[in-house]
């Protein structure tokens, strides 16, 4: 079951999570969390100036909420729609990027580097808590981003 969060001008504006907290403190109540892995969709109304071309990632008001969203639920990535493309759309948020044509969404390699090991750590560490196996999910999450981990990697985990 698709979870949609609705965000708005004013939500952004003054950093209130209320529309995604409401929703994920009922799935952490419920223990619902971990039976809504990969269901989670944010639906962005932005007010912008006509004609302005910028998409969602490059507002920076935009990528202040989801940072502090991030900073509020560091495993927040488990719950997003991978398929739906909202695993990318995250990262863009926290990661430099440009867009091209031809090519879509160039994260800054470097940077994209750094937060997809981040978000490893979190997410093993989290999903060892939740007694979820990992090692296939964090593949394939690194493998989104076009990274392979090696079955070494988690041994040292």
């Amino acid at each position: 079951m698709t979870i949609t969060i609705a965000i708005n001008t004013d939500s952004i504006n003054n950093l209130d999570l209320s529309p995604a907290s409401e929703v994920i403190d009922q799935l952490l109540q419920e223990g619902a969390v971990t039976s809504q892995e990969q269901q989670l969709r944010f639906a962005i109304n932005y007010t912008l100036e006509p004609g302005d071309p910028r998409e969602f990632a490059e507002i920076p008001e935009v990528r202040l909420w989801f940072l502090r969203l991030g900073a509020r639920y560091p495993w927040l990535p488990f719950l997003l729609d991978w398929k739906a493309g909202e695993f990318a759309r995250y990262t863009a948020m926290f990661v430099p990027h440009q867009f091209s044509a031809k090519e879509g969404i160039q994260y800054n390699p470097e940077a994209l580097e750094i937060f997809l090991m981040h978000t490893v750590f979190i997410l093993s560490d989290w999903l060892k808590q939740q007694n979820i196996p990992s090692q296939s999910r964090l593949k394939s999450m690194a493998q989104m981003l076009g990274y392979e981990l090696e079955d070494g990697f988690f041994a040292i985990l």
